[in-house]
């Protein structure tokens, strides 16, 4: 998940941060000083500085200050907030898009064998996903830049699983985005990722189900490359 944040940014500093993103800092470190900054904003220097500030204090911005100026980088959670922007404008002029997701197979931690096979989930895949899940998830190590990527899915519509409780304790709500996985030439296209809302994976983590065994169906080992293909319609 996106680190936590103290607090929200208004357009002005969203704007400051995209200004010093398109500059570089998202990439590395980028020394500016607050007069050039201010230049480009067409605002005062105040202000450049205040926004800086700001931007630090809510955890978009690191920055640490020299003689000649102050060296800064955008963070995680403000690339977060700047592909939030993108994905809203995406949904805006883009009547379909696709996100796709490069990484490799590797294997899990069983967990999603258990919880697939569960009455409750098992009974709401077969109602709103139209199949019954093999039991089990096909788990993709994601690369850099798609874990990054990944943030796209925020403008897309899942399929909600919902939460449900037995006699011996309560199961988490879940999200499922119809997929399709490529491997070699080859493509499954009745799949989906599926999120459920408290794991232990990590953002550069993947789990997807389909009604087949997709190792099986694709012949994919450990370490083979895939690329998981989402349709985000706006």
């Amino acid at each position: 998940m996106p680190m936590a944040t103290e607090g929200a940014i208004g357009n002005d500093e969203l704007a400051t941060l995209k200004l010093l993103a398109l500059d570089g800092a998202l990439d590395s470190d980028l020394k500016i000083s607050c007069a050039n900054l201010a230049a480009d904003l067409d605002a005062s220097t105040q202000t450049a500085s205040r926004r800086l500030q700001h931007l630090d204090d809510v955890g978009f911005l690191t920055r640490e200050t020299v003689a000649d100026g102050q060296w800064v980088a955008v963070t995680e959670a403000g690339e977060h907030a700047l592909r939030a922007e993108h994905a809203d404008y995406r949904r805006l002029f883009e009547e379909h898009s696709t996100v796709s997701l490069d990484g490799t197979v590797t294997s899990g931690m069983g967990e999603g064998r258990h919880y697939i096979s569960l009455s409750g989930y098992m009974a709401q895949f077969e109602d709103r996903l139209g199949y019954e899940p093999f039991p089990g998830t096909l788990n993709v190590s994601l690369a850099a830049e798609s874990t990054r990527t990944r943030t796209a899915l925020d403008a897309a519509e899942p399929v909600e699983i919902d939460g449900w409780e037995d006699d011996e304790r309560t199961y988490g709500p879940a999200f499922c985005y119809p997929a399709t996985v490529l491997y070699d030439g080859t493509e499954y296209d009745r799949a989906h990722v599926i999120a459920p809302e408290r794991t232990h994976h990590d953002e550069d983590k993947l789990e997807v189900i389909a009604p087949v065994k997709l190792r099986e169906e694709l012949g994919l080992a450990d370490e083979d490359p895939v690329t998981v293909r989402i349709e985000v319609a706006p």
